[in-house]
């Protein structure tokens, strides 16, 4: 097929071209993102290839259905940026890669746990000036801390088993609750008892309009004062507003976000020398036990390696007449 990849960085180019030997697909890679401005960039395409901040809503996908693409395929396991509603009525087939490395982004939440608690990005900055003191670094046990975890689907499976391996006691809340790891020891609470009970609060669960904002005022005024507040799935999960809020009261003790509600205006960008318009982010950066990484939960090998070869697979499947066992419907 000939595709048009969209949001192209030097590492989706890498590792889409290390696995497409076997499938001979024509791959154009646009820097540019897709959304209503660049579809023209998809003219003479099958297919297009997006990513998590390309914007595929009605007016895009009424562009893409004229010019005749007929998959939309994205290499990532979000959806929420697409009008699937409008991709059914232009009879354009939605793919995505459902699971790639839940261990990934789950490790990556525990990293920033733990920077944030034992604060080694200071430490690392303060022994580079040659100041070894120990002031102002004090963090806490992890052992025997509660830790709530909102999603138990892959993402937050391989959380849970990871922070039950630190002696925590882990509590977690999701509609479809999970006998493997109740048997592990995790204990499901309602989300109210988790709010209350939790030390840490971990998100991994997708964005819907039911869990848009699940984290505002009134969550955060339900919390444990000073609990740690994790997000790796999707920013709008948390109402930044109402964040730093919480954190100007001392309720909210410590974030760690790798997404954000705006990213798709910062992330993937080098921004350095550029003045950032953003507010809210101006201001959870001044935070001293706020931490935000941007987006690179699922930066390994391992799950880029998954990502293509899932990615090209469904392009694979598409193209001969295959079951579409990754495709996404309304």
């Amino acid at each position: 097929m000939k595709i048009a990849v969209f949001s192209t960085k030097p590492y989706d180019r890498e590792y889409l071209d290390k696995f497409n030997t076997d499938h001979k697909h024509e791959l154009v890679y646009f820097d540019a993102p897709l959304n209503s401005e660049t579809t023209n960039l998809a003219i003479g395409f099958e297919a297009v290839c997006v990513f998590v901040n390309d914007t595929i809503d009605k007016k895009a996908i009424a562009k893409l259905a004229e010019i005749g693409i007929k998959l939309i395929d994205l290499r990532c396991a979000g959806f929420n940026n697409i009008d699937l509603e409008a991709a059914a009525k232009h009879n354009i087939k939605v793919m995505r890669v459902p699971a790639y490395s839940p261990q990934a982004v789950a490790e990556h939440a525990v990293a920033l746990i733990l920077t944030l608690n034992r604060k080694t990005h200071k430490a690392y900055n303060r022994v580079r000036e040659s100041n070894f003191s120990l002031e102002n670094l004090t963090g806490f046990n992890l052992h025997e801390k509660t830790v709530g975890v909102i999603g138990t689907g892959k993402i937050g499976a391989a959380f849970c088993q990871i922070m039950l391996g630190f002696g925590c006691n882990v509590i977690a809340y999701d509609v479809i609750e999970s006998e493997k790891l109740i048997k592990k020891g995790v204990i499901y609470r309602t989300l109210d008892e988790l709010f209350k009970n939790s030390d840490i609060i971990s998100l991994h669960c997708p964005l819907t309009t039911d869990t848009k904002y699940l984290f505002d005022k009134t969550a955060f005024s339900k919390i444990k004062k000073g609990a740690m507040l994790i997000n790796t799935s999707r920013g709008a999960l948390i109402k930044t507003s109402d964040a730093i809020e919480a954190l100007k009261k001392e309720q909210l003790g410590y974030l760690g976000i790798d997404v954000y509600e705006q990213e798709e205006n910062l992330f993937f960008k080098d921004l350095s020398e550029s003045i950032i318009h953003d507010d809210l982010i101006e201001r959870l950066m001044a935070f001293h036990n706020v931490l935000i990484t941007p987006h690179q939960g699922f930066f390994t090998i391992e799950a880029l390696d998954q990502i293509a070869i899932t990615t090209l697979n469904n392009y694979t499947d598409f193209e001969q007449g295959l079951p579409l066992k990754n495709e996404v419907k309304q």
